[in-house]
């Protein structure tokens, strides 16, 4: 707390200086110095919002609820500052006759566009009631993720050995290592011995979906599937339903003072995707023959079902088993036939190889440098001349003071400004943790989340801009997914594959049949994937369309009611049901959901100019990717990156073709 109250201190008297400045507002006394400051403030929050998302506390937790509305207002007393708008306007208006750079002039322009989107045209009265609005929303928000939190670690399945059937040794000693360690931490002998010879799986993906897919007590499965899915909707202390409800309509509120139809309205005016209707357009264009596919598949595991004389209809909680049924019937590939060749170590082996070849980028791990829990590592990343490009953490395993998902974020950013200041970059992500004396061994999920965490980790170490605002991942929601989701497809390539995939027992290579089958089997599956991601999506632009007189009342039944409109199946839930959907209700994905199928459409067309080119590697369209895409920061229009890269705008056809919906559906 005193380094936060020093730094909004020191931040304000140097937006002060701004201001009071008796000089003539130029670019480099206010939009310059406007870059400079808050350096101490931006310092500490980096660090403590990467250690409340990553290794929390309790202490951590009380001092965010605490800090959440005073760096609200904060914000609004820099953001609402007339004065230092008008000093800004001035140069606007001025801006044909001061000889800027296209950098230069695109900072301005966004700067700008940021007081006047902060609500800086507004009234005296209308300002007080942005900050407000805004101070409201910080709390909820804040809210929101520790209830979240607290829902997922306040469940557990504890089961006795009888209860194992069908899970395989691997997965029973994670359980059995979970159990270990919560009898460790257990305060009383009561609690000690509620753990002792017991396996333990929670509603963390890393324990869940592999009970789920392995487990053949069905009881079992709908027990853990359904903790998972009533996170936040169980009507305690910890519930999102109202806290959701009241974010969606705060959202509206402050979107309508600002002059928008609706929040969606407001978010995509800064996106590449600008009108509510092109965002459902574009997921409707996948969601009809997503919503085909997946009818055909549950046919398929009933059918499955059926054979094996049993008398019940499909449920959600028997996806993950039957579809791998289905899979191993069609495809013969079975997941845990796969995982020994992806140790975690051979996938960041791999990832650094597929850069080298790209960029000619080197790794060199460090272990003298403090972190912040033990679990994570550091390498220091040089470009092929052996200049230093940045700092690299990885922080990988799953832990309960740790939120789910997985993430990019920076320790420092980037700038050129006063002289060179390379990045501090880090990947959060939750897979399972090693047992025994095995390796933390990988499904092939883990593996493109991986590399998909490692594009945004390249998107923030290989940025070059003057501008540190305007560095790294600063741009458009729907274009920074895609430098992580290009990064992905080079994970499946055979030659890449067996570069890394060696087995940790036997050091034998990946054989070519196993690849063959993964990749045969890379289009299976994607009725499921897709519709559930599809339905989050329309979910969230569903919430974020209400008009500000539209108080929504019950969350469940809005929700219930937009899957309806759909036609979603009772088989799938939403990727993120509203009372666990933190991607918009705690972080920074509002309106922003269907961002990830956005940039696939860019990711996909942009790979296949690498399969067009005939070399996954090729020189020129590598050092293209880097120059326009993950140098650049938003120092350009996001479409004109892509088109500088690609050659053309961005086309849907590859994308369909990748995810096997081209004549999925009639």
């Amino acid at each position: 707390m005193p380094a936060f109250q020093k730094g909004m201190e020191e931040n304000l008297a140097e937006i002060d200086a701004i201001v009071n400045n008796p000089d003539a507002p130029t670019f480099a006394n206010t939009l310059e110095e406007l870059e400079r400051a808050g350096k101490l403030l931006t310092k500490v929050q980096r660090v403590f919002g990467n250690l409340t998302g990553s290794n929390t506390n309790p202490q951590l937790q009380a001092l965010q609820r605490e800090l959440s509305p005073l760096l609200s207002a904060h914000s609004d007393k820099i953001s609402l500052n007339e004065g230092l708008f008008n000093r800004v306007e001035a140069i606007w208006q001025a801006r044909a006759s001061l000889d800027l750079s296209d950098e230069q002039l695109k900072l301005l322009a966004d700067r700008r566009k940021r007081f006047v989107r902060s609500g800086a045209l507004l009234n005296a009265e209308q300002k007080a009631k942005i900050t407000e609005l805004n101070s409201q929303i910080s709390e909820l928000t804040t809210a929101f993720g520790q209830n979240l939190l607290a829902e997922t670690n306040g469940f557990e399945l504890v089961l006795d050995k009888a209860d194992l059937d069908g899970l395989s040794e691997g997965i029973i000693a994670a359980a059995a290592e979970t159990a270990a360690q919560k009898m460790a931490q257990a305060e009383s002998e009561e609690e000690k011995a509620k753990y002792k010879d017991k396996y333990v799986f929670t509603p963390h993906r890393s324990s869940m979906y592999p009970f789920l897919t392995e487990s053949s007590r069905r009881d079992l499965r709908e027990q853990l599937y359904k903790a998972y899915v009533l996170r936040g909707d169980n009507g305690n202390a910890t519930d999102n339903k109202e806290v959701a409800a009241k974010i969606a309509k705060l959202r509206a509120e402050r979107a309508q003072l600002m002059g928008y139809e609706t929040h969606a309205h407001f978010q995509l005016e800064e996106r590449m995707l600008k009108t509510p209707d092109e965002v459902y357009e574009l997921l409707m264009q996948l969601w009809k023959p997503a919503l085909a596919r997946a009818k055909v598949e549950v046919a398929d595991m009933q059918a499955v079902v059926d054979s094996e004389g049993h008398d019940f209809k499909i449920a959600a909680w028997d996806w993950w088993q039957y579809s791998e049924k289905v899979r191993k019937a069609k495809y013969d590939l079975d997941e845990s036939a796969l995982k020994p060749y992806l140790s975690l170590d051979n996938v960041l082996n791999g990832v650094f190889e597929t850069t080298n070849k790209l960029w000619g980028l080197t790794y060199t791990e460090l272990f003298d440098i403090h972190v912040y829990h033990p679990d994570v590592r550091v390498w220091e990343v040089k470009d092929k001349d052996g200049s230093h490009l940045g700092i690299f953490l990885g922080d990988y395993f799953t832990r309960s003071n740790k939120r789910g998902g997985a993430w990019m974020s920076s320790f420092k950013g980037q700038s050129n400004l006063d002289g060179k200041e390379r990045p501090v970059v880090v990947n959060v992500c939750n897979f399972p943790a090693p047992v025994g004396d095995a390796p933390a061994l990988l499904s092939f999920e883990n593996v493109t989340t991986l590399f998909h965490e490692f594009g945004h980790a390249m998107h923030g170490i290989l940025t070059n801009v003057t501008y540190g605002s305007m560095s790294g991942t600063s741009g458009p929601r729907d274009f920074t997914e895609f430098p992580a989701q290009i990064l992905e497809h080079w994970a499946s390539e055979p030659a890449i594959m067996k570069s890394f995939a060696t087995h940790y027992q036997t050091g034998e290579v990946i054989p070519d049949e196993l690849i063959d089958k993964l990749l045969k089997a890379a289009k299976f599956n994607q009725g499921f994937a897709n519709t559930e991601y599809l339905a989050a999506s329309l979910l969230d632009m569903d919430w974020h369309t209400i008009k500000a007189e539209e108080a929504v009342k019950d969350a469940d039944a809005f929700e219930a009611a937009a899957m309806s409109n759909i036609g979603l199946i009772d088989e799938i839930a939403p990727r993120y049901r509203t009372t666990y959907f933190a991607h918009i209700f705690a972080g920074g994905y509002a309106a922003g959901y269907y961002s990830y199928v956005h940039s696939a459409v860019l990711d996909s067309d942009g790979f296949e100019a690498f399969k067009e080119a005939g070399d996954v590697f090729d020189p020129a369209l590598s050092a293209k990717l880097r120059t326009h895409v993950y140098e650049k920061g938003s120092t350009e229009e996001a479409m004109d990156l892509y088109v500088k890269f690609r050659g053309r705008q961005p086309e849907i056809d590859a994308l369909l073709k990748v995810r096997g919906l081209d004549g999925a559906a009639d």
